[in-house]
C-alpha cells in the first residue's frame, strides 16, 4: 500500500479546504445579490430566519413589521398595517424553537370604491415555533409556523362603530449558508392574511386574494457583535412589506 508524503496530503487537504471557501463565497454573493433584487421591488413577513437558541436558551430582539399593500379577495381592496414587536424565542431543544412576541399595530383597509379607514395603533402579538431539519458544515433547513394578530382601536364613521382585527398567518420552509459575519438563506412560504371587520355588530371576515399567497423568501443575518444580529427579509410575492429586526442571544 503506497502513502502520500505528509507535506503532499497536507497540501491537499489545504486546496480542498480552500475550493470550499470559495464555493461557500459564490453561494454568498448569488444569494445576497438575489436578495437585494428581491428587496428592491417587493418584502415580506418575518419568518424569523434559520438562526435559533440552543436549548433552554433564548433570543429576544425589536422588530418592525410594515404591509405596504395586501390585496383581499372578491374584490374588497387592499390593507396596509405598521407593527412593532419586542420577541423572544426559546430554545426548547435543539432542535425546536418556540417564538413569542407582543407589541402594537395599527390597520388600514381601502375599499375599491370608498375612502380609507385608518384604525389607530393598538394590542398586537404573536407566537409560532421553527423546526431544525438539517444543520451540518454550517448548511441549515429550517420548517416555521408563524401567527401574527392586530387588534387596533375601534372608531365611529357617522353614527356607525367599526371595529377590526388582522390575522396574519404563514408556513416557511428556509435553507441557509452561512459564510463569515452573514447567514443568507433562501426558501417559500405559503401565507393568509384576513382581515376580520365589525359594522354594528355585524361580523365579516374577509381572506387575502387566494392567487397570491405562494412566494420566495430571500433574507440575511448579519452579524454585529459576537451575541448581536440584524435580520433584513424579503419575499418575491405581489404582497409588499419589510421586516427588520435587531436581535441577541443569552
Amino acid at each position: 500500500m503506497r502513502y502520500l508524503p505528509v507535506k503532499k496530503a497536507k497540501n491537499k487537504r489545504q486546496k480542498a479546504k480552500s475550493h470550499f471557501k470559495i464555493k461557500n463565497l459564490e453561494f454568498l454573493i448569488t444569494l445576497l445579490a438575489f436578495n437585494f433584487l428581491l428587496l428592491t421591488y417587493s418584502y415580506a413577513a418575518p419568518c424569523y430566519g434559520t438562526k435559533m437558541p440552543k436549548q433552554r436558551h433564548f433570543f429576544t430582539g425589536l422588530e418592525n413589521y410594515s404591509i405596504f399593500k395586501n390585496y383581499l379577495e372578491n374584490d374588497e381592496g387592499k390593507v396596509r398595517s405598521t407593527q412593532n414587536f419586542l420577541r423572544l424565542s426559546y430554545g426548547a431543544y435543539d432542535w425546536l424553537s418556540i417564538d413569542l412576541k407582543g407589541g402594537a399595530g395599527n390597520i388600514k383597509q381601502h375599499p375599491f370604491l370608498s375612502d380609507e379607514v385608518d384604525y389607530v395603533s393598538n394590542f398586537a402579538g404573536g407566537y409560532g415555533f421553527r423546526l431544525k431539519l438539517y444543520d451540518r458544515e454550517n448548511i441549515r433547513a429550517v420548517f416555521g409556523f408563524q401567527h401574527i394578530s392586530v387588534h387596533p382601536r375601534s372608531l365611529h364613521l357617522g353614527e356607525i362603530k367599526h371595529q377590526a382585527v388582522l390575522d396574519d398567518w404563514q408556513l416557511s420552509f428556509l435553507i441557509s449558508d452561512e459564510v463569515m459575519k452573514l447567514t443568507p438563506y433562501l426558501g417559500t412560504k405559503y401565507y393568509r392574511i384576513d382581515y376580520i371587520h365589525w359594522a354594528t355588530g355585524k361580523r365579516k371576515r374577509i381572506m387575502s386574494d387566494l392567487t397570491k399567497v405562494l412566494g420566495l423568501v430571500a433574507g440575511v443575518d448579519i452579524e454585529l457583535a459576537e451575541k448581536i444580529w440584524l435580520n433584513l427579509e424579503g419575499q418575491f410575492i405581489d404582497n409588499e412589506a419589510i421586516a427588520l429586526s435587531l436581535n441577541c442571544s443569552f
